[in-house]
């Protein structure tokens, strides 16, 4: 059975001098819960959609397609092993440690109950300079790249409240297959995905579209 294997937040930023905006809450770590789960509000302006969780830079992270991020412990344990590191649930800065349940192939637009929450898959994350000096090594960003193994952003379609035991259902999946996967591979490394991404919708966060459109924009004028 699908779990939440833990809740995550980060109750307060860090300043450190690896992070774009000198400031951080990447490093999240797990609590009882229940939280509620709500949506923020648009990205820049709206902050975690968990409630307690800081955000370090609302201008990257945070907003409605991205309230919350998901990471599996099952990817965690690949980490630890090829990394030689003891990972925590919440180091990569997931706010729900999932059990049980493929993240990298979940369908953007697939909806998960989670706790009394209804969730909606919208993006992968896309690895910064701060996740790399928050673990410490060098060259992550790259070696998080090729291993295609990114966790997911969700946005949250109905409140309600999730805790560590919760019980992950897939209640919809749509009919394309735009995964996770995917979505991260068009935009990180085989560009000539990205218009696939409109396959999914609006799912896809508004300013991914715009990208998509705007690429295609210029490779028809070329």
């Amino acid at each position: 059975m699908p779990v939440v294997l833990s809740l995550n937040i980060a109750q307060k930023t860090v300043p450190v001098d690896y992070a774009q905006k000198g400031l951080t809450a990447i490093d999240k770590r797990p609590v009882e819960g229940p939280l509620q789960v709500s949506p923020p509000g648009p990205k820049g302006s709206g902050g975690s959609g968990v409630q307690g969780d800081m955000i370090g830079d609302w201008a990257s992270h945070g907003g409605d397609h991205q309230a919350v991020y998901g990471y599996a412990r099952e990817d965690l344990d690949h980490w630890q092993d090829e990394l030689g590191l003891d990972l925590h649930n919440g180091q990569f800065g997931e706010n729900i440690t999932t059990q049980g349940i493929d993240q990298t192939n979940a369908l953007i637009g697939e909806r998960w109950r989670v706790g009394t929450a209804l969730l909606e898959v919208t993006a992968p994350r896309i690895p910064c300079r701060t996740f790399a000096g928050h673990l410490g090594l060098s060259g992550w960003v790259k070696r998080f790249t090729q291993a295609n193994r990114p966790g997911a952003y969700f946005r949250v379609l109905e409140a309600g409240l999730i805790a560590p035991g919760d019980e992950i259902t897939v209640v919809h999946r749509p009919d394309h297959d735009v995964t996770v996967e995917l979505f991260f591979r068009a935009m990180l490394t085989e560009p000539e995905l990205l218009p696939r991404l409109l396959e999914a919708g609006d799912a896809v966060p508004p300013g991914v579209i715009e990208l998509v459109h705007k690429r295609t924009a210029v490779e028809l004028d070329s």
